[in-house]
């Protein structure tokens, strides 16, 4: 393979028009991430990260597929005995391998990006990039990685439980970017896991008194929700297979949660009874405290069990699952919208043959409130690549308003992950202009580029309030 970088001014931009929309309108805009999974503490702590494999090769599921895929053994992907140069240069003998994965396009735009790397990564040209990067790296630290690319929010994703310590700590730093948490509750919702009574000690021991009842959770509950409030949070999220919606009432909801904290057995369907009234209740806490609510829908997780014992939860081999989806949706927004309870809502499929319902399903429930209110969210995990952004723009325009949409975010753990934002502003521009070229909207560049400036920025920034 050529050594040359393809990632030109110009790269996606296959017209004038889209040359003029990205450089003029989209390319100088600040990036909000209003979900993701970085690490506070290590945003609070700030160190100078040194080293191109810890930053980004390490929890990035999406490299470590491919370089399962290509054959790679294990040990240059998650082993601890493995150095970091020798899984960097692992990782540099796949990358040619994932040309039209979107991992081809990812890595070029972050070398380009933050390192000024012209050079294809490849085996030939592994050992060279891995200096230079590393010499940038040995004084460059989160919070300067976030500032270069003019990162100016990210949310991250926490447990109710999280004391926010390190979000306290950045709060008082004088950093380019803000920090803000994200209410993440599903370990409250899986009350059939073996794990749950020591989660709700875990609750207790955050809020300073028992919970032994349907009353004493809820109470608990808006406590950590009032927490989290008050430490900056906007946002709530939830990444279950499915909604539960299964009728309840709180007598019943109380039985099955007694039973459980004592060590009893319950069935599926009392799981479900339980998930679906306190998913009930967190709903109204979120529209009280003017919260975003997301809903991550649709993964089948941890497949392979092999890895999964060798490397616990988030080793990679995560899947679309096929749920129903539409049915859940409709009876829970339409019970909380019945008592006008209904916060502003971003839901997201995994599975790309449920656009349409998803898409539909949001447009239920405009109202008033807020333009955009109901959001279909961006392409999600193995939808979050050129295609599967062209399509999720395609359905949004089909099927509601693309000009109220909020926009990308990266889900990812990575530092290194911001040009997801560049790539998905170009490949918007693009789209835009195809549309001009052919004649489908007014060829006024000043209204389409403050269309795209409201969907790359402007939009998010006034739907969080941020």
């Amino acid at each position: 393979m050529k050594t040359t970088n393809f990632i030109t001014d110009n790269f996606v931009l296959q017209s004038k028009v889209a040359e003029t929309l990205y450089h003029k309108y989209a390319k100088d805009l600040p990036i909000i991430d209003y979900h993701n999974h970085l690490s506070a503490k290590q945003i609070a702590e700030n160190k100078p990260v040194k080293n191109i494999t810890k930053v980004w090769l390490e929890g990035d599921h999406y490299k470590w597929r491919a370089m399962r895929a290509n054959g790679i053994d294990e040990k240059y992907i998650t082993g601890l005995e493995t150095s970091n140069k020798d899984k960097f240069l692992k990782w540099a003998e796949t990358v040619p391998y994932t040309l039209r994965n979107p991992l081809f396009h990812w890595t070029h735009l972050e070398l380009k990006r933050y390192f000024n790397i012209d050079e294809l990564l490849q085996r030939s040209t592994a050992e060279d990039i891995y200096k230079k990067v590393n010499v940038i790296l040995e004084n460059k630290t989160p919070a300067q990685l976030l500032e270069d690319l003019k990162v100016e929010v990210v949310c991250t994703t926490d447990d109710p439980t999280d004391d926010l310590r390190y979000h306290k700590e950045i709060s008082l730093k004088n950093f380019y970017t803000k920090v803000y948490p994200t209410f993440r509750p599903d370990a409250l919702l899986l009350i059939e896991k073996k794990t749950f009574s020591n989660y709700i000690k875990k609750i207790e021991d955050s809020v300073g008194f028992l919970v032994n009842n349907s009353e004493s959770l809820i109470k608990a509950i808006q406590s950590r929700v009032d927490f989290f409030a008050e430490n900056g949070c906007r946002l709530s999220d939830y990444g279950m297979e499915e909604i539960f919606i299964s009728n309840f009432t709180e007598n019943e909801a109380d039985t099955i949660f007694k039973k459980r904290i004592k060590g009893e057995e319950i069935s599926k369907d009392e799981a479900n009874i339980y998930a679906s009234f306190v998913l009930s209740e967190l709903c109204k806490m979120y529209h009280a405290k003017g919260w975003v609510q997301q809903f991550h829908l649709g993964a089948i997780r941890d497949n392979n069990s092999n890895l999964l014992e060798r490397l616990g939860l988030d080793a990679g081999v995560d899947s679309i699952g096929e749920f129903p989806a539409s049915k859940a949706m409709s009876k829970l927004f339409n019970k909380l919208n019945l008592t006008n309870q209904l916060a502003k809502t971003i839901t997201y499929n995994l599975n790309p043959s449920q656009n349409e319902v998803f898409a539909t399903m949001m447009g239920n429930f405009q109202n008033s409130d807020h333009p955009g209110k109901m959001q279909w969210g961006s392409g999600w995990w193995f939808l979050d690549q050129k295609d599967g952004m062209e399509k999720q723009l395609n359905t949004l325009s089909n099927m509601g308003l693309l000009s109220r949409f909020v926009g990308m975010l990266t889900d990812s753990r990575s530092f290194l992950s911001f040009p997801r934002h560049e790539y998905f502003r170009r490949i918007l521009c693009n789209l835009i202009a195809e549309d001009v070229h052919q004649g489908l909207v007014p060829n006024d560049i000043d209204f389409l580029g403050k269309m795209i400036q409201n969907i790359s920025y402007k939009n998010a920034k006034e739907y969080f309030k941020f």
